[in-house]
């Protein structure tokens, strides 16, 4: 590891019916975290189009691209223009048939690492994913960046503490969840912010379970792309340290770049202070591995 500290970014943008201008704000959201320091830039999830799964159409498959190919190739030149590492969540087109929820990892010499693959799938209100995600297969996984080692998970992976254990326990020093999570508008009022709170919560008590940090890049702005209510995503990306701690956060519905600093130390101090990887009962998890015990 070659520095102590460094600056994280989270893109908290809106995204538009355009593919390309999207695209175009992502690099420019880029740019302008390097120029305030930032080491390493995550941009929230799907960030390339509208949040198309609220309705099951297959015209939403021409979206998809190959991973490498073109979008990884304009940044990674970026990432190696400005020297710094980027996490970008893509539709992932694998071969005819094969779709993934996909986050690339580019580090900041412009190499691309590898991708993690979205593990979790969900089927809610809106939320139509399994219509068009495969599962991921290749694990939870770690990359060793100029700037440290980080991990990377996506969305609905944020409420699973075996994902960010194994994240974890593969070295990961900051898990970065790039994220479009909202409100039904109709739901709101009644459950708004008790469903905010528990998305908040579950992702600082992974950072205190593993000694590590968390960051979540969420999307704003109301999106109805084919009509009715829509989704009003909440924004409030964070970062928070291994204590749980908010060291930065956004709003609820402004396009911002969520910028925190990350002292690497902090993860040796935390793990072994509050030793819970070290006091795992790994001889009596068997089991964990099973939908339901008897």
């Amino acid at each position: 590891m070659t520095q102590d500290k460094i600056k994280v970014a989270l893109v908290q943008m809106r995204c538009g019916a355009d593919p390309e201008k999207n695209f175009s704000r992502a690099l420019d959201f880029i740019r302008d975290a390097a120029k305030k320091g930032a080491g390493i830039v995550c941009l929230p999830e799907l960030f390339r189009s509208q949040y198309f799964c609220q309705t099951e159409d297959h015209k939403n498959f021409e979206l998809a691209e190959e991973i490498p190919g073109r979008s990884t190739s304009a940044l990674s030149e970026l990432a190696g223009e400005l020297g710094v590492a980027i996490v970008a969540s893509l539709f992932e087109k694998r071969s005819a048939g094969i779709y993934h929820n996909t986050a690339a990892i580019i580090d900041g010499d412009g190499k691309f690492l590898g991708k993690y693959r979205k593990m979790h799938i969900p089927d809610d209100p809106l939320y139509h994913e399994k219509f068009y995600f495969t599962p991921g297969d290749l694990g939870f996984q770690a990359w060793e960046t100029k700037s440290g080692k980080i991990g990377v998970c996506v969305c609905w992976d944020q409420w699973y503490p075996e994902a960010a254990r194994l994240t974890a326990l593969r070295g990961a020093e900051i898990i970065f969840y790039p994220t479009a999570i909202g409100w039904h508008p109709s739901e709101k009022e009644e459950f708004g912010a008790a469903q905010h709170s528990a998305w908040e919560t579950i992702q600082r008590s992974h950072a205190i379970a593993n000694g590590c940090y968390v960051a979540a890049a969420n999307r704003v702005g109301h999106e109805a792309p084919a009509g009715g209510d829509g989704i009003e995503f909440w924004g409030q990306s964070f970062i928070c340290g291994p204590d749980g701690e908010i060291l930065a956060k956004g709003s609820v519905d402004q396009e911002e770049m969520v910028i925190g600093e990350i002292d690497w130390d902090r993860v040796n101090e935390y793990r072994t202070h509050w030793p819970f990887l070290r006091d795992r009962r790994v001889d009596a998890y068997a089991g964990i591995e099973r939908r339901l015990l008897d």
